[in-house]
C-alpha cells in the first residue's frame, strides 16, 4: 500500500532540509536555539492569516512554518535523539488517549481533565503551559488548567463580579501599585472571556482590528472636512469617533 499523499509530503519536507544541510553554509550552521526566532516569527505569520482570511497567504506561511518544524525533526535526527516516525507516532497515541471514544478505548471525556490524568505522576498541574506563550493565551491556558482541577468559578457570572472588583483596585491603587493591579485586571479579563467561550487574545486582536479600520477613517473624514489631527481638540475628533461608528453601523444593517 502506498503512504498517503501527506505523508509523502511531508517526507518531502523532511529531504529538503537534509539538502540544505548538506549543500548550504548557512543551513549547516543553525543550530535548535539559532532557528528559534524563525519559528516563532513563522508561528505568528501563519496565526495573522488565518485572523484575516488571507488562505493565498496561509499557504505559504504554513510551508514556512513547515520548514521549521522539519528542521527541528532532522536536527534531531542528527543528533541521534529522535526522528520523524517518533514524532508523528506520539502524536498518534496522544491523540488516542483523548479521544478514547473515537478509537473504541471508552467514553468521551473532558479533554482538560485527560491532560490532568496524564499529569498524575505527581507533577503541577501548570506543568508545560510555555512560559514564552503570548502573554493572553497563557493565562486563558493557566485558567483552564487550574478549572479542570475544580479551581474555577461556576459560570461567568462570578468571573465579570471580579473584573468589577479588580477595576476598583486599580482605581485606588497607589504608587508602584498600578503595573501590578492591572496585571491582575487584565487577567480577571482573561477569565471572564474564558467562561464565556470567547478566546482573549482573539477578541483582543479583532478589537484592534476594528480600532485600526475606525481611525483611518475618522483620518480620512479629517481631511475631508479640514480638520488637521494634533490641531484639533478632544471634542472635536470625538464626534469624528462618533459619526465614523455611526457610518459604520448603518453600513452594516440591512
Amino acid at each position: 500500500m502506498n503512504p498517503p499523499a501527506a505523508s509523502r509530503a511531508f517526507d518531502r519536507a523532511l529531504d529538503l532540509v537534509r539538502f540544505l544541510r548538506a549543500h548550504c553554509e548557512w543551513d549547516a550552521r543553525q543550530t535548535p536555539e539559532s532557528l528559534l526566532p524563525y519559528l516563532l516569527e513563522e508561528a505568528h505569520e501563519v496565526a495573522e492569516a488565518v485572523a484575516l482570511r488571507h488562505d493565498e497567504e496561509l499557504s505559504r506561511e504554513l510551508g514556512d512554518l513547515l520548514l521549521n518544524v522539519a528542521f527541528q525533526v532532522v536536527l534531531a535526527e542528527e543528533r541521534g535523539r529522535f526522528t520523524a516516525e517518533d514524532v508523528v507516532r506520539q502524536l498518534e497515541e496522544k491523540m488516542r488517549r483523548r479521544h478514547p471514544h473515537l478509537y473504541g478505548l471508552g467514553p468521551a471525556q473532558d479533554w482538560e481533565q485527560l491532560k490532568v490524568r496524564e499529569r498524575a505522576d505527581g507533577g503541577s498541574v501548570l506543568e508545560g503551559v510555555p512560559s514564552g506563550l503570548e502573554p493572553l493565551s497563557r493565562a486563558q491556558r493557566l485558567q483552564d488548567r487550574v478549572a479542570a482541577v475544580g479551581f474555577d468559578w461556576p459560570g461567568p457570572a462570578g468571573a465579570l463580579a471580579k473584573v468589577a472588583e479588580e477595576l476598583d483596585e486599580v482605581q485606588q491603587a497607589g504608587p508602584g501599585e498600578v503595573e501590578s493591579e492591572i496585571g491582575d485586571l487584565l487577567f480577571a479579563v482573561v477569565n471572564a472571556a474564558r467562561l464565556l467561550d470567547v478566546h482573549a487574545m482573539t477578541a483582543l486582536q479583532k478589537a484592534n482590528d476594528r480600532f485600526s479600520r475606525r481611525f483611518r477613517a475618522l483620518e480620512a473624514l479629517a481631511a475631508a472636512r479640514g480638520v488637521t489631527l494634533g490641531a484639533a481638540s478632544l471634542d472635536e475628533l470625538d464626534a469624528l469617533w462618533t459619526e465614523v461608528k455611526l457610518q459604520e453601523r448603518e453600513t452594516r444593517e440591512p
